[in-house]
């Protein structure tokens, strides 16, 4: 029955749906299910990180087409489907006192609007399950706080004909499971970190461990966990397609494959809001769903 399920992941810029619930995407294509990876942003504000590619003036002046074609490489890796919001990226606000957002930017836009844009989306793609980020935005960038957002208000109303009406947004369509993906928790970080150490090799996890002691980040409750190792291969060519943001030689790929799936074979979920029953942990996104698709 796996042809009737449909899987919807929202991201604010071309790469996060790489680095953050890659596998578990990959895992759900190969076993029949449609996944649609929505991108609100362009991701045009996303300074060049990979240290090999900084000073090329080419990138630098067509850094959004750049990045459009980098998801198109990831997209086909994945084998999922993609579709942009259009919104305009709002970039990572540094200083103190930090600077206001730049005019037109995706964190300025009236939360309702954008959110139509993704009931549009919801509507005509009907996924039974959604996946987002958290209240924090996973990390606090504005354009991930703001996906938050407007996930919860479509969820919440891409069945509301009077908010959304049909003749404009599409027939109306109540979405069943909302999750939010919690792939970097601390328990991961601290399993893969020790393993590291108990091998005698460098972890590239200390400094991210003595941030969340200083922060005093909140420890999530990690509800899912869907078992996903056997396509960390997938997740990590998915993620070197984005060449602009990542480094090939960097810290996302310091763990050795073989230690990741044996210390940590599972990427993490919170769910926050459910119409069917489930009895938690889960190990499957789709539980409560998958026997009456």
């Amino acid at each position: 029955m796996t042809d009737q399920l449909r899987l919807m992941a929202v991201h604010a810029h071309p790469d996060d749906e790489s680095s953050k619930g890659a596998a578990t995407m990959a895992k759900y294509v190969s076993e029949g299910v449609d996944v649609l990876v929505v991108t609100c942003t362009g991701g045009e504000r996303g300074s060049i990180l990979n240290p090999k590619l900084q000073g090329d003036a080419y990138i630098e002046e067509h850094i959004h087409e750049v990045r459009k074609k980098e998801m198109d490489e990831a997209r086909e890796i994945l084998g999922v489907k993609q579709e942009w919001l259009g919104f305009v990226d709002s970039g990572l606000p540094e200083g103190d006192p930090l600077p206001p957002l730049p005019e037109g930017c995706f964190a300025l836009e009236d939360v309702d609007h954008a959110a139509g844009e993704l009931v549009r989306r919801i509507r005509a793609f009907r996924p039974q399950v959604i996946t987002t980020y958290d209240e924090n935005g996973g990390y606090p960038h504005p354009d991930h706080i703001m996906t938050h957002k407007i996930s919860m208000v479509a969820f919440e109303s891409a069945a509301d004909t009077e908010k959304y009406p049909e003749a404009e947004y599409g027939p109306a369509y109540q979405p069943q499971k909302l999750y939010y993906n919690q792939g970097f928790n601390r328990p991961r970080t601290e399993a893969l970190h020790q393993a590291m150490l108990d091998r005698g090799l460098e972890s590239p996890y200390g400094d991210w461990l003595k941030r969340w002691e200083e922060f005093g980040m909140k420890q999530r409750t990690l509800t899912t966990h869907i078992p996903c190792a056997e396509f960390y291969e997938i997740r990590d060519k998915a993620l070197i397609a984005h060449a602009t943001q990542i480094d090939p030689d960097g810290g996302w790929f310091k763990v050795p494959m073989e230690i990741q799936k044996e210390v940590w074979p599972t990427e993490e979920y919170e769910l926050a809001k459910a119409l069917v029953d489930t009895s938690l942990p889960e190990d499957d996104l789709f539980a409560g769903i998958r026997d009456n698709a």
